[in-house]
This record gives C-alpha cells, structure tokens and sequence, in this order.
C-alpha cells in the first residue's frame, strides 16, 4: 500500500495506484451551516470499522455504499473481475445489447470540453469540502479513459497523448463501482453544463454495467428492492394482504380524524384514474394516502387503487441501475393499468416514480402499453384553482417552505402547479434559494435515502444532504426559534424519507421547530370542514 498526505490533490490516474484511500472527509472541510449549526459543536466524522476493508471496499473515501462482500481475494480473483468489467464496458457500448440510453451516453463521453464547469454546480462536490474524486467529471474521465485505452485502437503506444492513461486492475474496478453511488443522479451538473454533457447518465451507466453484467449493487437497490418488489409485492416487503389490512386502518383513520366516511376503491374496473403510491407512504406516512384518498373523495374524481402485487408501489428502483430489473416492474405496472381497463395513471407524490413511469418507461412502452401517464401536481393545482374544495388559507398560517424533488422539476418540468397551491393555501409561503429546476437534492437520490448500510448514512448526512439542510435552515432564518413550527412540503417519499433523517441527525425539530410533510396533506389542512387540523406538528 503507498501511503500519501491526506489532502494532497489526486490526479484521475490516482484511481488505479495503490494508495490506502483516495479521499478523505474532514469535518472542518464540510460546507459551513447556518444558525443555530454555526457554532462548530457539530460531532467528528467516524472512521471505518478496519475488519471491513477485508471484504468491502474502503479505498476510495472509507464510506461502503456496495454492501455485499465482493473484494476479489486473489491474484485470480482480480483478473476475473477486471475481464469481467471489460466484457461489460463492451456490452454498455454496444447498439445491440445497450438499448435505452447508449447515444446520449456516447454523445457525453465524447464531447466533455473538462471545463468543470458542471463541479460548482454539484452540492455533493461543494459540501465535501470540494473533494477531487466527487466531481461530476472525474468518475465520468475515469470511464473515458479507460475507454480509449482498452477498446480504442488509439490505447496502445499512443495512450499516453491520447488521455489513454489509467491503468485498469481491481482497485480500478472497485473504486469506480463506489464512486458511482457518490452522486444522487440529480443531473444538476447536466443542467448547467453549456454542452449538455449528462455526468448524471454516465455515472448511471456504470451502475448498470456492474449490475447488469457483473452482478454487483447494493442490497438495499437489488435484493431487498427490485427483487423483493417482484417476489413479495413491494419493495418495502409490503404484500397484498398487508396492504388491504392498512386500507382499511387508513379508513378507519380518515373517519376518527376527520368525521368523514370514506371508502377508498381498490381494484375498480373501468375507473378514469388508477393512482400509484411509493409504498413507503404505506408505512411510513399514511396520512399521504389519507389526505388523497379525502381529495379525490370531496373533487369527485373516478380512481382507483390496485391490489395486486406490485401494483400498490409505484417505485421502480431499477432506474436507479439496472435496466433490466427496471423493464420488469414497469411493464407489470403497465398490464396491471391495462386489466384494470383505466384511462389513466396518475403517479402520488414519489419523484422517482415520475421518472420512472411518465419518462424512461417511454422507451420501453409501445403498442398496447402505451397508457396516458401524469403527475398528480396538475391535477391537485385543477381541484385547487377550480375551487372544488372549501380551503381557508389561515388554517395554514405558519412558515411553510417547498423542496423541488429534482425528478419532478429537473427531469419533467413541473415547476408551477405545487407553488400556486402553495401561494394559495399558505400565506406565510416562502421559497428555498436556489429553487425550481435549480434546486438542489435533498441528498437521498437514487436510492441514497435507502442505503443504511454500515456506514453510508453518515455520507448521506454529513455531505449528500448537507446543502439542502442548509437551504432549510436558511429558508427559516427569519423563524428559527423552536416556539414557532414550520413546515418543509416535499411532494416525495424519497425525499421526505432523506429529510426525515436530516432533522433528526441534526435534532432540528427541538432545536429549530421544524417538520416535514407531502403537498396533499396542507391542501386537507386547509379544508374548512375538517375541525381538528390534519398535520399534527408538536
């Protein structure tokens, strides 16, 4: 092992040398917070348990996003895996064998001016303290590197002055496998880039590379995600019995609560909506799935949910990295729109679901699969601005600010129905800075928000997270104190799910009075025939 000065600047070529770990993270280094975090007290950063670098890899950063044991053992070992990459990177670029996204991949690693321009941009990059390996371009050079060297005629004597210059071997390998869960796929850095190079994509490629053709992600994503979604129903293990037992405890809810007596349809044929939920709403925050189903029961929409396994969980997590995994769970949800015999899907408050389903499902849905997909923000702005339902905006009369899931805004574009609902329901709105389609992560995308395995939450806490609790923090600087309540809606699981663990890292619910919640749960707030108030902050 060859030992350096922990902040020495790593090169690209760094990735295939033998250091003991590429980067480090330093607590002082962090992006600084606002009051009441400015006063340095925040804990120290813990260091990797050393039995794990036995079996994981802890080369590139000390954190373990890839939670299987795969480090090669032996010379042999070792040569496999680098094969077994190479076959892989081969089927990656490959038209037969690559079949969603292989021209915006070859477009992006063809013409990257490495102006990094995209790194300032990246909340990721900036909150670390702006570590070298985190920047969007370095994972996507190490790619292009590799490429010209190994599968280029121009890699072999020439290389050096062609950029042909990474060696590949294992540590190659098994740091680019991590480095790919460094970024939350939030294309923030695509968006600014002034020749649309999709790092964001790139780094998705490779997921898919070493899932796909290697049989390596994480847990949480594969096994106990798309697999257990196919095997059990859901990818939170929910089944279908389970679900019709939370219906109907999501009824009796709605009727103790509120008074009102709703029966929510499950499994109606011929309904105008089929509504999907992330499951995790289920059991996690039912009062979402309550606070729709009262909605749509008062605007007097035709909908429908469906009980068939996998049909109650509109996450697909195979978006986030495996293409194949991903076909499987979209089209079961297509088949199950199709028996259903509805005219459309709506998708509830899950971003990823939205991508999922209203985006990339396109290059996959054809003919008979092709059912008219929305979001429910425009809908929900429609039963608002048609006046469908009673809303006094005082019943929402504390700070409330909004959190742009990135796949909502970025990738669809639906930046203005969540904020006139918004302006209209709650009169001490105020926004995040920068906000819409330049909105940053909450830290928890493409799946970060699930991987709470050894020590990867303390990654997704202390710098994935950390721009968007300073973007809260400093959206409620005019309200800080613990006596006031306010309000951050995030119209996501994923997202609510990361911000859930922001607060609570940081205590900020005692410290600084602050909750969280979904878009639809304000709007029920608001209803003037709903005495008690629905979100309960206390």
């Amino acid at each position: 092992m060859v030992w350096r000065k922990k902040d020495e600047l790593i090169t690209v070529q760094d990735i295939a040398l033998p250091y003991e770990r590429l980067a480090y993270i330093h607590l002082q280094d962090l992006l600084k917070l606002p009051p009441p975090y400015d006063s340095g007290d925040e804990p120290e950063l813990q260091e990797p348990n050393p039995e794990w670098s036995e079996k994981y890899v802890t080369e590139l950063d000390g954190y373990i996003a890839i939670d299987e044991p795969w480090k090669p053992q032996s010379e042999e070992e070792e040569k496999e895996l680098v094969e077994r990459f190479l076959s892989g990177l081969r089927k990656l670029l490959d038209r037969e064998a690559n079949w969603t996204f292989l021209q915006p991949l070859m477009l992006s690693l063809e013409y990257c001016a490495r102006c990094q321009t995209c790194s300032e941009a990246c909340p990721i990059y900036v909150s670390s303290g702006r570590k070298e390996i985190y920047r969007p371009t370095y994972r996507s050079e190490v790619l292009r590197r590799i490429i010209k060297r190994y599968l280029q005629p121009t890699g072999g004597l020439l290389g050096k002055f062609t950029g042909a210059d990474i060696e590949l071997n294992a540590l190659t390998v098994t740091r680019l496998a991590e480095l790919a869960y460094r970024c939350t796929l939030c294309r923030r850095c695509t968006q600014t880039c002034p020749l649309g190079i999709d790092n964001g994509l790139i780094t998705r490629e490779i997921r898919k590379l070493f899932s796909q053709e290697m049989g390596i992600a994480p847990s949480s994503l594969h096994m106990q995600g798309t697999v257990q979604h196919l095997e059990k129903g859901s990818s939170t293990g929910l089944t279908t019995e389970g679900f019709k037992d939370i219906i109907e405890f999501i009824e009796e809810e709605i009727e103790e609560r509120t008074g009102k007596k709703i029966k929510i349809p499950v499994d109606v044929k011929g309904a105008d909506i089929l509504l999907f939920h992330n499951a995790g709403e289920y059991l996690s925050w039912p009062e979402n799935i309550a606070a729709f189903a009262i909605i749509f029961e008062e605007a007097g929409l035709d909908w429908t949910l469906s009980s068939e396994m996998v049909g109650y969980d509109a996450v697909n997590y195979g978006v986030w990295y495996d293409d194949v995994q991903f076909s499987r769970i979209a089209l079961k949800h297509a088949e199950i729109a199709r028996k259903l015999d509805v005219n459309r899907i709506v998708v509830g408050e899950c971003g990823h679901a939205h991508k999922a389903l209203t985006v990339i499902a396109d290059r996959i849905f054809v003919d008979e699969y092709q059912i008219p997909r929305e979001s429910c923000l425009p809908l929900l702005w429609d039963i608002v601005r048609k006046k469908k339902l009673n809303l006094d905006p005082e019943k929402n009369n504390f700070p409330v600010t909004l959190h742009d899931p990135c796949n909502v805004v970025r990738l669809m574009g639906i930046v203005e129905p969540q904020r006139r609902i918004l302006n209209e329901i709650c009169p001490q709105f105020r926004e995040m800075h920068p906000n819409g389609v330049y909105n940053y992560c909450c830290g928890g995308g493409s799946g970060f928000a699930i991987m709470n395995s050894m020590n990867f939450p303390e990654f997704r806490v202390k710098v994935a997270s950390r721009m968007k609790f300073k973007q809260i923090l400093d959206a409620f600087q005019d309200s800080i104190s613990p006596e006031i309540n306010k309000y951050v809606c995030a119209p996501c699981s994923n997202c609510k799910g990361a911000i859930r663990d922001i607060l609570t890292h940081y205590n900020a619910t005692e410290k600084c009075g602050i909750y969280y919640g979904g878009l639809v749960e304000l709007i029920v707030n608001a209803m003037v025939d709903i005495e008690e108030p629905f979100i309960e902050m206390y």
